[in-house]
């Protein structure tokens, strides 16, 4: 390809922060046959259909650059349980694999280069304790601490058992106040594992 065609690959590069849609890059004036030449040459790294990293462009990835991707290809899904406790600096080791919530209607396809657990909620809990993260990247949504933890109590037959019991005794040392354990039996209630939740908490 024509050198300004990598040059304007990189003057883009500022105003998306990285991150691109293909119909941002036809919008810019790239062609659907520059845009899969600039993909085979390895300066378009495609994240999803129609989203790509401008991989060539002299900026690196953010270190939460998964929820962010998940965050650019679906808007509504939230980061939970082990995943949401890492993200927020609740334990220091990645969980394997990243865990998403999406409403049980959402019928988004979520797939990526990197390993994902897609657990789908019920639309009477998916709002509670979510709140958003701001980048220069891209926002995410993520559930809050104590919403997190009680879904990893929800899904510890699926989580990997070091990191399960790291986030229990670390919650029970540091915020197991009785206000917070209340308000997560509530929610434990509404989804029937309130007795499990005792028994662990």
């Amino acid at each position: 390809m024509r050198q300004q065609t990598y040059e304007a690959v990189n003057q883009i590069n500022e105003k998306y922060h990285g991150y691109i849609r293909t119909v941002d890059l036809l919008r810019e004036g790239f062609t659907n046959r520059q845009i899969a030449n600039l993909q085979s040459e390895g300066y378009l790294e495609k994240i999803a259909n129609g989203s790509f990293w401008l991989s060539r462009a002299g900026r690196e990835k953010p270190w939460d650059y998964k929820p962010v991707e998940v965050g650019i290809v679906n808007e509504n899904a939230v980061i939970v349980a082990e995943s949401a406790c890492y993200y927020q600096g609740f334990i220091e080791i990645e969980p394997p694999a990243l865990s998403i919530a999406t409403r049980r209607s959402d019928r988004h396809k979520m797939q990526f280069p990197f390993a994902v657990t897609r657990h789908y909620f019920a639309e009477d809990t998916f709002d509670a304790e979510k709140k958003t993260v701001k980048t220069s990247f891209g926002n995410y949504q993520i559930y809050d601490i104590d919403r997190s933890v009680c879904d990893c109590i929800r899904f510890q037959e699926s989580m990997d058992g070091h990191i399960f019991t790291l986030i229990i005794e670390k919650y029970q040392k540091e915020h197991a106040e009785k206000n917070r354990i209340n308000r997560m039996m509530a929610y434990a209630r509404s989804m029937k594992f309130e007795e499990k939740a005792r028994r662990i908490l």
